[in-house]
């Protein structure tokens, strides 16, 4: 009978769905196992090959384990609010909820196509308000205890999207979502305190099984310095404040830069008699990019402050001060001393504006040699820190700038608070109300969630202003404290928001009365293994460390941490090695690999195509081979001998591959799996295979191809489902082999083998060689000079 993946695909999918085959338990005696990959944005062009590689990878570690006994959820879900829809909702009059909607049903039919072991009784989408009900309880609770702020500051503006970004969400100066420019403007915007857990998201990473790369990425983003804070008094008799790691260097310090948005400039505008020019100069900065404003290699631009000066609090020297767009108020205090004998940027701007230039720390000059916080060396025309070492330096004027009120040790993030708020309709509404008498009032909890109106139009205000600006019989509402007027906070959330908790809603989806319960919590917590783009790590992985770590603080999680284990794969790039997209001609739609070669073919190859973790281009001519395995593996059904016991020939093997199955599947290492099984299914046409090799055989390749296998199972009469039945054991003492076939060499050239007993010594293997017929013809006549043993490999006689 031929191979026909579309019925046999479409007949288990069904009977899998029929006996709720892959529904956790949330009273269950089984030990559980919780895999997570992150869930998708459910986008109008459904999937491309490239999204299922991480689906496979963890469905097939969560195959394995439920074959091993656990009770595994395995759950998955729509990250559904978000810019995408509703650009295409303006450009097509369709509300956001239908095309949402839409969307989702495509995703998903293409995901059950694929043999995804998913719990579907467990599905979320964020958009759902029974969903961001809890998102807004969780916002309010960060709300009471002051860790949700409001505040007038300066924002990345995406001139697409027309709203704000977080730092995390604008990528090389353009948008992460659209790729449009970036800009920069003052609005009043919500925050998350996020730095009030910095030292905690650094410190708890020590904890968590996660690959190298995401806690580099995350302790860098992070950014954790110690330094310290001086104030520099100025001519006006105000200070500027400054934070720098290297106070050791304050002697070298020849002039300061603020950034042009320091609200310092507007404090001073009635003196600097240049004002007109440095204003010109902050609109020409608000146009650029974080990005671009602190490129390294760009040209060196500013003004300089005519009428206003600094005193170097260490000598008492006047120096200039600057506006320089390199320097940001988002970062630090929004100033910096600048000494240019060590710092490159301090360096090519001291030379572009002709400044002093002090050498500090004796051969550290960036003139000599680049100098990038050299630990080591000794100072130099420092006054009291000469002949002092950098160590020593630092301790010393650290004590000084204390006793003498001039300043204190201070330890910095580079990690800023979350901007929060989007400017939008499809979000999450914030469920706060704004009373002159009472200021922001969080709504009732009674009366969450506090649901989306219907609105007309979903363009962005002229003023910028979220479209629900204009919904003022939605807007104007009564203060839940006064009963005074008050008005609805129109900016809605950011995708994040739902993204940042989901994973706890999976344990208890249908739950009234809290996020998840209690018990629920303490069962399923923490998440084992987590999956997820590279891209994520300083976005959502960070943004949902945070929210559980406030979490835990209010009582409502047992652990720290919500992922015990995270690893990232790489992408499935196009045919011409590039990122599959539509603007390319790339794109490789799973349906059509689905329906020409079937969904087990198709996963087979995601996971051959190479390492896990690197990228992989798609190619057609392999995944061909794939389908030749599953054929093969069809063809051998018919060839199976009885057989209720491993034969001898084949025992070795049998342990071996189990164990290398089982262990390449825990690391990830799917590729060299396959490659096992495709040599033990090669073993089986050559040798023969009998009914408990082959029963085995089809379990180790269940999780990889879950459709065929189950298939061939229920024709040799395999008992009940292959997906749940038991994972097969293996013992390591039968995993060697105890004999070892050696080649016979004469004068370097095979000439026949023999089998020996691992380990023989030397003459057992001359004796074996000698004796073998082919051998004894072949040195006939003739005088062995030389007999040469290389143990469990090779015996080479020489002979003249």
């Amino acid at each position: 009978m031929k191979y026909d993946h579309k019925q046999v695909e479409k007949k288990w999918q069904d009977i899998w769905d029929d006996a709720h085959c892959f529904e956790a338990s949330n009273n269950s005696d089984k030990e559980k196992f919780y895999a997570l990959v992150e869930f998708p944005y459910p986008s109008g062009q459904g999937l491309h090959v490239g999204h299922p590689r991480s689906y496979t990878a963890l469905d097939i570690v969560a195959r394995k384990k439920r074959m091993q006994g656990y009770n595994v959820l395995y759950p998955m879900g729509w990250d559904a609010f978000g810019l995408p829809t509703e650009n295409y909702a303006i450009k097509n009059h369709v509300h956001p909820a239908e095309v949402t909607k839409q969307n989702i049903a495509r995703f998903k039919s293409q995901l059950k196509s694929l043999g995804l072991s998913f719990d579907w009784s467990r599905e979320v989408n964020t958009t759902d308000p029974a969903y961001y009900k809890w998102t807004q309880w969780i916002f309010q609770q960060l709300f009471k205890k002051g860790l949700a702020y409001k505040k007038e500051m300066n924002v990345n503006w995406c001139t697409s999207c027309k709203c704000v970004l977080a730092n995390e969400e604008v990528v090389g100066g353009t948008c992460e979502r659209c790729g449009s420019e970036v800009v920069h403007k003052n609005k009043s915007q919500w925050m998350l305190k996020i730095t009030e857990y910095a030292q905690r998201l650094l410190d708890d990473l020590d904890e968590v099984d996660y690959i190298e790369r995401v806690k580099t990425q995350q302790r860098n983003w992070i950014g954790r310095s110690t330094g310290a804070e001086v104030d520099f008094t100025t001519t006006e008799g105000d200070k500027l404040t400054v934070y720098t790691t290297r106070p050791d260097t304050l002697f070298g310090a020849t002039y300061m830069v603020i950034s042009p948005e320091h609200p310092a400039v507007e404090t001073w505008a009635d003196k600097l008699k240049n004002i007109d020019a440095i204003r010109v100069y902050r609109e020409e900065a608000a146009r650029k990019s974080d990005f671009e404003r602190t490129e390294l290699n760009k040209e060196k631009t500013g003004v300089r402050l005519d009428g206003v000066a600094a005193i170097n609090p260490v000598n008492g020297e006047q120096i200039p001060i600057f506006v320089s767009d390199y320097v940001l108020m988002g970062y630090g205090t929004g100033a910096i001393m600048a000494v240019p004998a060590h710092d490159d940027r301090d360096w090519d701007f001291a030379k572009a504006f002709d400044l002093p230039i002090i050498e500090v720390i004796a051969g550290g000059n960036v003139q000599e040699a680049a100098f990038t916080d050299v630990e080591t060396g000794t100072l130099v025309n420092s006054d009291f820190l000469n002949g002092l070492s950098v160590a020593e330096a630092k301790q010393k004027i650290i004590a000084f700038l204390t006793e003498k009120g001039l300043g204190h040790e201070k330890v910095n993030f580079k990690l800023r608070d979350w901007v929060f708020s989007r400017q939008r309709y499809w979000g999450e509404p914030i469920p706060l109300v704004y009373c002159e008498k009472c200021g922001w009032v969080p709504v009732p909890e009674d009366q969450l969630p506090l649901t989306l109106p219907n609105v007309d139009s979903y363009e962005p205000t002229e003023n910028g202003e979220s479209p629900l600006a204009k919904m003022t019989d939605w807007v104007n509402t009564v203060c839940p404290h006064c009963g005074a007027p008050a008005k609805r906070e129109t900016d809605t959330m950011p995708q994040w928001a739902g993204s940042s908790w989901y994973f706890l809603r999976y344990m208890d989806p249908h739950n009234e009365n809290a996020l998840a319960s209690k018990e629920v919590l303490e069962y399923w917590s923490p998440v084992d293994w987590y999956n997820g783009g590279m891209e994520h790590t300083t976005l959502h992985l960070l943004y949902s460390r945070f929210w559980h770590k406030f979490l835990y603080d209010i009582g409502v999680v047992p652990t720290k941490e919500p992922y015990a284990k995270r690893t990232s794969h790489g992408m499935i790039l196009g045919e011409n090695g590039e990122k599959m997209s539509k603007s390319r001609g790339n794109v490789v739609n799973p349906d059509e690999i689905v329906d020409v070669y079937g969904a087990d073919t198709m996963r087979l190859y995601e996971m051959f195509i190479g390492d896990f973790e690197k990228a992989a281009p798609w190619s057609p001519k392999s995944i061909k081979g794939c389908r030749r395995f599953l054929e093969r593996v069809w063809a051998l059904a018919e060839k199976v001998q009885p057989g209720d016991s491993y034969s001898a020939q084949h025992e070795v093997l049998m342990h071996r591959t189990i164990k290398k199955v089982g262990e390449d599947i825990e690391n990830l290492k799917a590729n060299t799996a396959i490659a096992a099984l495709m040599s033990m299914l090669n073993e089986f046409a050559d040798k023969g295979v009998n009914m408990a090799e082959y029963k085995t055989f089809l379990a180790l390749l269940n999780p990889f191809a879950p459709h065929i296998t189950e298939e061939l199972w229920r024709q040799i009469g395999g008992e009940g489902l292959l997906s749940v039945a038991p994972w097969p054991q293996y013992e390591d003492a039968k995993t060697v082999e105890d004999s070892v076939e050696l080649a016979v060499q004469i004068n370097g050239k095979l000439k026949a083998t023999v089998k020996l007993p691992v380990d023989s010594d030397k003459q057992a293997a001359i004796d074996a060689a000698l004796a073998e017929e082919k051998v004894q013809r072949a040195i006939e006549g003739k005088e062995v000079v030389k007999q040469i043993v290389v143990p469990n490999k090779i015996v080479n006689l020489v002979v003249r």
